[in-house]
């Protein structure tokens, strides 16, 4: 298969360039089930966008800093290339930002999180079962698009992951992010989060994201669909 990764994390601080960045991420997260698969990494948020649907097998959008209520072109352009990959009957990844993106373009909702920041190792549900993965996130997905089924949340955020028929798949977390990044991260928004949000995203990392488990699924959606 080939998967365009449809980079979104604007973020290019000192810290972000120390770290690899979301494609190389993504593919760090799934090349070890598959490794025969291509990987394309196409900047969004720089205005690099596919220009043949048909090239690619899938899509994942990242994970990003912005807003998708920014109003950048970039992101006006991309909710309409989601609308284009519904419309093409391809399989869409989304995680966080992405997770949001979907949502909101294809008629969702997206607000600010009731009980702010969630940042962190954090358990969700997802299809039944708890899981434990990072999460870094101010808003949420409040409402979904229509034909969108939830597949599981927690407390902090309701609709933590959902999907439309076999061909769009969400997470509001951060199943690429590794357990030393996300120390790292934690570490780098300490001084910047309320102070009870930093002291106990801290004390979440106690133990591993169960990133493994969650690759796979994302593995076992682009080649069911």
């Amino acid at each position: 298969m080939h998967i365009a990764i449809l980079m979104a994390n604007t973020d290019e601080s000192a810290f972000a360039q120390r770290h690899p960045k979301d494609g190389e991420k993504f593919r760090n997260l799934l090349a070890p089930l598959r490794p025969d698969w291509r990987f394309t990494t196409l900047s969004v948020k720089d205005g690099t966008f596919p220009s043949d649907l048909s090239d690619y097998d899938g899509f994942i959008i990242t994970g990003s800093p912005a807003s998708v209520h920014d109003d950048a072109p970039w992101v006006h352009r991309l909710m309409q290339l989601i609308r284009d990959i519904r419309t093409a009957k391809l399989p869409l990844y989304g995680a966080c930002f992405g997770h949001q993106a979907i949502a909101l373009a294809l008629g969702g909702r997206v607000e600010k999180n009731p009980g702010g920041w969630v940042f962190g190792l954090t358990e969700t549900q997802m299809e039944g079962a708890p899981i434990h993965l990072y999460a870094a996130h101010v808003e949420q997905v409040t409402n979904l698009p229509q034909g969108a089924e939830p597949l599981g949340g927690n407390a902090d955020c309701a609709i933590g992951a959902y999907r439309i028929g076999g061909q769009v798949l969400t997470t509001q977390y951060h199943p690429e992010i590794t357990e030393s990044f996300a120390t790292a991260l934690v570490e780098e928004y300490y001084e910047k989060l309320p102070p009870e949000v930093a002291k106990r995203a801290k004390q979440s990392l106690t133990r591993p994201a169960e990133t493994e488990r969650m690759a796979q699924r994302i593995v076992d959606f682009f080649e069911s669909a």
